[in-house]
């Protein structure tokens, strides 16, 4: 496994110690991969509501009532098996 030498500010020493001495992590290394690993997932979540809105966009105005938007996005998610 790559070893990595970092410097961290005052704060983010002292709560990386916290989670190891409160037992959330055995290790500040621990709790530093699992950090990365949540910033990476946020990352892919904002990329994909990226595509979403860029695809949206793309798609142009229409004409349906809210209602009718409504039913049309139920009808969609129910035969994705979503609803």
């Amino acid at each position: 496994m790559p070893r990595q030498t970092i410097t961290l500010s005052e704060p983010n020493h002292t709560w990386l110690q916290a989670r190891v001495e409160s037992g959330e992590f055995k290790t500040q290394t621990e709790a530093v991969n699992d950090a990365l690993r949540r910033a990476r997932e946020i990352e892919s979540g904002v990329e994909e509501i990226r595509a979403k809105l860029i695809r949206a966009e793309q798609r142009g105005f229409t004409d349906m009532t809210p209602d009718q938007i409504l039913k049309q996005s139920k009808k969609e998610l129910r035969k994705n098996g979503d609803l």
